[in-house]
């Protein structure tokens, strides 16, 4: 059973080159563009990071890490974070 979502058609202003950028991923993506902005704005709105995330994001911004991070390879990156 096909379930149509009701949708309601809106214009909205955007700059040139935001609008030409969007146009060049959603081809990229082999989406309309319609459909790249639609599914970008429900990702945008309905997936918000989880607790654990978020801390994670404020120790990052608050510069609390200790010391570099070795990204040469999984097992470095472990190391280097004592883990």
């Amino acid at each position: 059973m096909d379930i149509a979502l009701e949708k309601k058609a809106h214009v909205f202003r955007l700059p040139v080159y935001l609008l030409d950028k969007l146009k060049e991923l959603a081809k990229r993506d082999r989406r309309s563009l319609n459909n790249y902005v639609e599914v970008l704005l429900l990702d945008a709105v309905y997936h918000e990071p989880n607790e654990e995330t978020v801390a994670a994001i404020n120790e990052a911004k608050a510069g609390n890490l200790k010391g570099p991070i070795d990204t040469s390879s999984v097992e470095a990156m472990l190391k280097s974070m004592n883990l």
